[in-house]
């Protein structure tokens, strides 16, 4: 298994001043309500994405900031609450106020090819902070701009597109969808394929609210033990599963549990691994976040094109005793009973409990929440200059409590082999713990040994 922690490489990024890009037409000066999935404490953050492109020779002559600027202005006009404002109405209610005011943009070169960023381009990234500068004063969540774009122009005639989203107004799936029409956009269509629907009211609580499912992702639980990762002592590394690392696992899965998926395998092994490399007490309370997308769980489903906030976070829990000292399918169990929750009542209930309970933030105490991407789209976005060769989030250490969320993104590995890089954060004892935890599972063998050379960095 191959693992990457802080890369050494270091560059110049000569940044413009950011500006602001306005729809390129006039549009409605409204205010539109988020759903009550949206506007959960949850959500209330800032969320890093970036992709990386090649030099493609038949672009040659155009600059990707300009073509990507005015594709941005073209997509807003379709896409108009995001040039809007978030404001907070009474009971924390969320709403945007479309004031066309723009996103922020901003224009950069840096002086690096993308050769010197390595065979393997994965979380960490370095100077992700100058390849997505925080402009100061836009990071709160109400009354700045909904978005942040920063186009990147590299020495090989490549470019870095990175952007952050106030996720309360997009999930990935959601994210996808706009710049998706960025890149229809700059390619020449005059409106996006996928027309975007609002339509939140479908996700607002019930008349009256009933909450009628368990959520225990939402337990309210005092830290009395202190179990929150200090942020101060926070180690970044990635890890690939490709098809060797799942078949080791499946290796250690009855035959009945076979027909799992990939996903619900390694995030089984992944929670386990890491809570052993944090050695918690046996009677701490632990849980598994799994982020599951809810667009096809309703009857009818969401409307194509729906780009709010769309998806559940079903809580496993157990205690760190039952975890460690039972083997890997009783996890395997856990999380597919938890992934299996999501219904469309569950859904309902969710926002119904999100109205009577002041809109809570998901418990953080001894929870490790984990996210699929691959499917969402990003591998795809294509702004005239080819697939990425990276694309998604940009970090494992973000959320209200960063630490706490791995991504599941989609990369090929030097080889050529599909598979996932996983980003995660973890003080730098436990971190090292969780690397030997992962080796032996990789190799099947529970016997504790050195660090084997499955266990590659990048450093």
């Amino acid at each position: 298994m191959a693992s990457s922690s802080l890369p050494s490489l270091v560059f110049e990024v000569n940044r413009k001043e950011a500006e602001l890009v306005a729809p390129a037409k006039a549009t409605p000066h409204e205010v539109k309500l988020l759903s009550d999935i949206d506007d959960q404490d949850s959500l209330r953050f800032q969320i890093p994405v970036i992709q990386f492109y090649r030099y493609d020779p038949s672009m040659a002559g155009k600059d990707p900031v300009d073509v990507i600027r005015k594709a941005l202005a073209k997509a807003l006009v379709f896409y108009y609450p995001f040039a809007g404002r978030l404001r907070e109405g009474p009971c924390r209610k969320l709403m945007v106020d479309c004031s066309g005011e723009g996103v922020l943009f901003i224009e950069a070169d840096a002086d690096v090819t993308l050769n010197q960023f390595g065979d393997a381009l994965q979380p960490p990234f370095p100077c992700l902070e100058e390849l997505l500068y925080d402009v100061p004063g836009s990071q709160g969540v109400l009354n700045t701009p909904l978005l942040l774009i920063q186009v990147t122009r590299l020495k090989c005639g490549g470019l870095i597109f990175a952007l952050r989203l106030n996720h309360t107004m997009s999930d990935a799936a959601g994210l996808v969808q706009f710049m998706t029409a960025v890149g229809e956009m700059a390619e020449g269509a005059s409106e996006p394929s996928i027309l975007p629907v609002w339509h939140r009211e479908l996700l607002n609580a019930r008349e009256p609210p009933r909450v009628t499912c368990t959520h225990r992702e939402y337990d309210q639980v005092l830290d009395t033990k202190e179990t929150i990762i200090p942020l101060k002592d926070m180690i970044h590394r990635s890890f690939f599963f490709g098809p060797s690392e799942v078949a080791a696992i499946r290796r250690l899965i009855p035959s009945h549990q076979r027909k799992c998926s990939n996903f619900e395998i390694i995030t089984a092994c992944l929670w386990r691994c890491r809570i052993i490399a944090m050695q918690p007490e046996n009677d701490e309370q632990v849980r598994l976040l799994c982020i599951v997308n809810a667009r096809s769980k309703f009857n009818p489903p969401l409307p194509r094109g729906y780009y709010g906030n769309a998806f559940a976070f079903p809580a496993a829990v157990t205690t760190a005793k039952k975890l460690i000292h039972n083997p890997l399918p009783y996890a395997l169990e856990l999380v597919r009973k938890a992934k299996a929750e999501v219904t469309e009542e569950y859904m309902h209930s969710v926002t119904d409990l999100m109205v009577t309970k002041d809109r809570p933030h998901f418990n953080v105490v001894g929870s490790y929440i984990v996210s699929d991407v691959t499917r969402a789209g990003f591998d795809e976005v294509n702004f005239g200059w080819g697939k990425p060769l990276y694309g998604g989030p940009a970090s494992g250490g973000v959320g209200t409590k960063p630490g706490s969320i791995s991504f599941y993104i989609p990369v090929e590995n030097v080889k050529g082999e599909g598979g996932l890089v996983i980003p995660v954060c973890l003080p730098s004892q436990a971190m090292e713990r969780l690397v030997k935890e992962l080796d032996i599972v990789v190799k099947n063998n529970h016997v504790q040994q050195p660090k084997s050379s499955l266990i590659v960095s990048s450093l």
